[in-house]
């Protein structure tokens, strides 16, 4: 296994530049996500590490040794993305071995390997059909497999359960954080899904435009942000006025809400209250004019309702300032 290093990393098409000096270390076994919106130049640096494409400034290392220049079938290095690629004409087997085929394995050796793969993606038994018998969640498996199959240094995944329904997405989460884990694979993933993000990752790599905008832990990005822009893209953000004419940050989980006139708080108006099963959103009128505020709020039997007066308070410790 590997680390993953860039140093001032940029890739310019002419005028724009869709990775600008970018520094990021991933150590070895480490899970980091990628995360920004469409055009922040997340695919753009996966491709440059697995040597897809050649930065215009900087350089890539990959466990300690520079591959700036070197072409992608010399840096061991597996790929997944949202579209799976896999051979329509192979069987799941055929697919997952095909890596191996390329790297002079073969026979029983290959198949052996395979067949492992396939069960670490818990597909035993489908290694004879093809990739059209497979449900979405069945070809992410296989596509996960031919990736590990070989044993690659590092594990770059590009949206890979982007095309996947809600319940299926989260279902795979969980079984690819447990595969990397038991791997122990260095595995960098690309995803505009905040909860994705946050769900998966050792640390989380927000860009925007290119440039990074924090390298952090999931909690301490969350509810932590270095900016305004990280705030936002990271769920909702409630910003309030504090002293000296600066900004603060509140998360909406951080909000209390009790009956009107109750704890002391900033009364308010329920606007919405959405049941969400567990959590409650509000969306909150504050008296006095301030910006609205969203609240989340485990639901305990009763819910405030839509034109409810209410009293509205968080901890000191919860609010965060951000630029």
């Amino acid at each position: 296994m590997s680390d993953i290093r860039l140093e001032g990393v940029s890739k310019r098409y002419g005028t724009v530049a869709a990775a600008d000096n970018v520094d990021l270390n991933v150590t070895q076994g480490e899970f980091v996500t990628i995360l920004g919106p469409s055009g922040s130049g997340k695919t753009t640096l996966l491709s440059l590490i697995a040597g897809l494409n050649k930065p215009t400034a900087g350089k890539i290392f990959i466990g300690g040794r520079d591959v700036t220049d070197a072409p992608a079938q010399q840096r061991n290095i597996g790929l997944v993305f949202q579209s799976y690629a896999l051979f329509p004409h192979m069987t799941v087997l055929e697919n997952v071995m095909f890596p191996l085929g390329v790297r002079k394995i073969t026979g029983e050796a290959a198949r052996t390997q395979s067949l492992e793969a396939l069960k670490l993606v818990r597909l035993e038994g489908l290694h004879d059909r093809r990739p059209s018998q497979l449900s979405g969640g069945q070809q992410q498996r296989v596509a996960l497999a031919r990736a590990v199959v070989f044993k690659p240094d590092i594990l770059l995944l590009d949206e890979p359960l982007g095309a996947l329904d809600r319940k299926l997405r989260e279902e795979l989460q969980v079984e690819l954080k447990q595969l990397q884990r038991t791997l122990g694979v260095t595995t960098l993933l690309v995803t505009h899904d905040q909860e994705e993000a946050l769900s998966l990752s050792d640390r989380i790599m927000v860009l925007n435009h290119g440039q990074t905008q924090q390298v952090a832990a999931p909690t301490e990005a969350y509810l932590k942000p270095a900016n305004r822009f990280v705030a936002e893209f990271l769920g909702i953000a409630n910003f309030i006025g504090i002293d000296g004419g600066r900004t603060g940050l509140v998360r909406p989980e951080r909000v209390k809400l009790s009956p009107a006139g109750m704890n002391g708080g900033t009364p308010a108006k329920v606007v919405e209250a959405i049941y969400l099963g567990q959590m409650v959103r509000y969306h909150l009128e504050l008296d006095g004019g301030a910006a609205p505020m969203v609240a989340a709020v485990p639901f305990v039997g009763r819910a405030f309702t839509a034109g409810e007066k209410v009293s509205v308070s968080w901890d000191a410790t919860d609010l965060w300032p951000v630029a």
